[in-house]
């Protein structure tokens, strides 16, 4: 938003010089992005008179001119500009003048006494383009007959003029016109708001256009008024060109800059029809696929339901509170005009110019909200300044209200105000502030029900009413109280560690941490987790990023993915992220959203070699183990167990469920050969996922005798059933060690398995397997006799044999 400040200054002047105006609408909300006079700096340039002008003796295209300055002396000057003519007043640069340099960052240009083919010049006479007021350069600046002659430039055009330009938040849709800048300065520093007159137009018409309004969901109020005889080629005053520009809008002619200049005063986008082109009734609606419309910018626009339009009996007019079309466009030949103002609503008009790759200060205003009570207001204001500028009779305003916003009141408690904010404002206090702001309220001791007035489309809930009340409190107001907390040596907690601790665990064995969103493919989902019901998202960013993700295997795939695209061969990668899992038995709270668990998982993929190429190692690729091998280094010291099952997104024979004490915490296995195929992956990765709480929880070391004496080592092999898990027959042994016949065995370890070929192989049978364990004993109090760890191995051995029917192998 840019404009003057003397515009601004029409309607509210608050004793503030210009750099205390600027502060107190920075801290206020509106924050002026940059200040800058309407001028560069010039010196010695006045308003001259020009007396006499003869042709020059040796150039065709100059011109040597008497004129009057003021200075008590008639100047004799050189000029070359086609409209120089006794009689005119313009800008003069006497001699000595600094006119502004000719590019940006050059030296000013100095005025010299100089002579031009023979005749001497004894100062300059100034196109606007030369004084940087605009890039006019086609003749001189020719001022109003009333200047005096001899006032300096500046003062004449008001050049030391400041230019606002502000960076308005969406909400302050309020803030978009001067006016509306006005009234939220009245509120900041008290200053009396000196609000526009509307005069109602002298009616002479009995003429009304017929409107009928079709989609009340898209326009809630549509005015409108018929004027003739226009002379749409008067020209616009300067005053107005002048403010015009100065809020960085160019002069195109006089029925358009009276719009574009309503739009800035007051907010109010309208659109000018010239009446003559428009073809029996207008109906306001929703647009129907298959229309086209040519817009004023030349863009031709393909048309469908969800875009408001205005039409006509033949076609399509205007792109309803966006841009109108070509056909009806007023030119400098109209005569007789339709205006229109209207309120359309922000949803239906909030993306459409995006749709089409464009954008108008219409719709920038629209979809932000403008003021529904108006209509007719403005609609006389913009005639006052026709008919002022242009001429011409106004016929009656057609006015239709059919759908306008139910402003609700908003209720805002003083305590919560004073807790969120953080210090304490009275309630008498905020009801002046109130009060300034202009919001209607009623007051029931320290609880105030305020009503949002037309204009104010950002009050819905009760944190909207206790910004109005900081920002014109003052934030600088606010103190600055650092937090206050007793210094204190806390201790550890040994059994736990952070999330910190685990993924520097996981660089330190070469995997590379990668982020990626919550939010994945829905076929993800089905592919790696198995869920047809995940959490949607009612507004995703992008159509493939739809649900949330209840495990990390999709986003670690696709990672891979990215990666291998790129030629690289050896990965490793992890994520520690949250999932999104449907908890109807969770409760709302703080960090917790109702009927929603969003846990922690650390998750993990490797593949390729597993090492780097090397003369020292052979190369194979990572396997099953490789990745058991970390998980467990992760876990440690606590022991975990895996169990074989099946995983939607892991191989079946090669995935095993990871459970600590008796409870399911997590996944490793190989990718399901499926899903390499689908994503077209070379060889299958190997990944995990773990909860993070089981990663965090450690056990505390307990302390042992370390033994002096040497350990014994046995091994032992076992034949039995194919189908008996080795686990099973560590978790027997395991039994074993509580018996006093085994106190001095340490561990048991499974070092080979061996399966019989054909039916006569090494004395198994088909359905058999040869199961080799190594067993340490060790004691603290003396070196082990053959006969303790003979009798240590036989109850390991009868165990066995007495629970799953093994026989030591011959």
């Amino acid at each position: 938003m840019q404009f003057p400040e003397s515009w601004l200054r029409t309607f509210v002047d608050p004793q503030l010089t210009t750099d205390e105006l600027s502060h107190a609408l920075t801290m206020a909300g509106l924050e002026v992005e940059s200040l800058r006079p309407a001028a560069p700096p010039t010196s010695k340039i006045v308003v001259g008179r020009v007396l006499e002008v003869v042709k020059h003796p040796d150039a065709d295209k100059l011109n040597v001119c008497q004129v009057d300055a003021g200075t008590g002396a008639t100047l004799n000057i050189v000029c070359g500009a086609p409209n120089v003519s006794p009689g005119i007043k313009v800008p003069v640069a006497l001699v000595g003048a600094q006119l502004p340099p000719a590019e940006e960052g050059g030296a000013p240009f100095a005025i010299k006494l100089s002579k031009l083919r023979g005749v001497e010049s004894q100062g300059m006479l100034c196109s606007a383009r030369e004084l940087k007021l605009s890039e006019d350069h086609s003749g001189l600046l020719i001022l109003p007959e009333d200047t005096p002659i001899g006032q300096d430039i500046r003062e004449t055009l008001n050049l030391d003029d400041a230019i606002f330009e502000i960076k308005l938040t969406p909400n302050k849709a309020d803030c978009l016109s001067v006016f509306g800048v006005a009234r939220e300065t009245s509120a900041i520093t008290g200053a009396p708001l000196k609000s526009p007159e509307f005069k109602p137009a002298d009616v002479s018409l009995d003429e009304v256009l017929p409107v009928k309004i079709v989609a009340p969901d898209l326009c809630g109020r549509f005015s409108g008024r018929v004027i003739r005889g226009v002379n749409a080629r008067a020209k616009t005053p300067q005053w107005m060109v002048e403010r015009l520009e100065r809020s960085g809008q160019r002069s195109i002619s006089a029925l358009v800059d009276i719009s574009n200049y309503v739009m800035l005063e007051l907010g109010r986008p309208s659109h000018v029809f010239d009446l003559d082109k428009i073809h029996g009734a207008m109906e306001v609606r929703w647009g129907r696929r298959g229309e086209s419309l040519k817009l004023l910018n030349g863009n031709t626009v393909e048309l469908d339901e969800t875009v408001g339009v205005i039409s006509d009996d033949r076609h399509v007019e205007s792109l309803a509170g966006i841009m109108g079309g070509d056909s009806t466009a007023v030119s400098l030949d109209t005569t007789n005009m339709y205006l229109e103002a209207a309120f359309w609503w922000p949803d239906s008009i909030r993306g459409r110019a995006r749709k089409y790759n464009f954008s108008t200060d219409a719709a920038h205003r629209f979809e932000r909200g403008v003021d529904y009570s108006t209509t007719v207001e403005h609609i006389e204001r913009i005639t006052q300044l026709i008919l002022d500028i242009c001429g011409g009779k106004a016929g009656p305003v057609d006015d239709q209200t059919v759908n306008v916003p139910q402003r609700t009141p908003v209720k805002m408690r003083v305590a919560r105000a004073n807790r969120i904010i953080g210090v304490q404002i009275g309630a008498d206090e905020i009801a002046q502030i109130f009060t300034r702001l202009g919001l209607q309220f009623e007051r029931d001791g320290d609880t105030f029900a305020v009503t949002p007035p037309p204009y104010r489309f950002d009050i819905e809930i009760e944190e909207d009413l206790i910004e109005e009340v900081a920002r014109i409190y003052g934030f600088e107001k606010i103190p600055a109280r650092p937090p206050v907390a007793a210094s204190e040596m806390r201790a550890t907690n040994e059994t736990q560690r952070s999330i910190h601790t685990i993924r520097h665990e996981l660089a330190a064995r070469d995997y590379a941490e990668t982020v990626n969103f919550s939010f994945v493919d829905a076929e993800w989902e089905q592919d790696f987790a198995g869920n047809d019901n995940p959490v949607r998202l009612l507004n995703p960013i992008a159509s493939q990023l739809s649900v949330m993700r209840t495990t990390l295997f999709g986003s670690l795939i696709n990672v891979l993915r990215h990666n291998l695209n790129r030629r690289a061969e050896r990965i490793r990668l992890f994520e520690a992220g949250r999932v999104f899992l449907h908890d109807p038995s969770l409760k709302a709270g703080e960090l917790a959203v109702e009927g929603y668990a969003q846990p922690k998982r650390i998750g993990a993929l490797a593949y390729g070699p597993v090492v780097e190429e090397q003369w020292g190692a052979g190369s194979r690729a990572v396997d099953f183990f490789d990745v058991k091998g970390d998980v467990e280094a992760l876990l440690a010291p606590r022991v975990a167990r895996f169990v074989k099952a099946e995983h939607p997104a892991l191989h079946p024979g090669r995935s095993a469920r990871i459970e600590l004490d008796g409870r399911a915490v997590g996944w490793v296995g190989e990718l399901h050969p499926r899903w390499m195929q689908k994503y077209d992956l070379p060889n299958a990765p190997i990944l995990f996922e773990i909860d993070a709480d089981a990663l965090i929880a450690r056990s505390l070391p307990t302390p042992a005798e370390v033994s002096k004496f040497p350990p014994v080592r046995r091994d032992i092999a076992v034949v039995v059933d194919q189908k008996i898990e080795v686990q099973a027959l560590l978790d027997e042994m395991q039994k074993a060690l509580s018996e006093d016949a085994c106190k001095s065995v340490q561990r048991v370890a499974l070092f080979d398995e061996f399966r019989a070929k054909s039916n006569t192989s090494g004395g198994l049978g088909a359905h058999e397997k040869s199961l080799a364990f190594r067993v340490t004993l060790q004691d603290t109090a003396g070196t082990l006799q053959d006969e303790t760890v003979d009798l240590a191995v036989k109850t390991l051995v009868d165990r066995l044999a007495r629970v799953y029917g093994a026989r030591l192998r011959g």
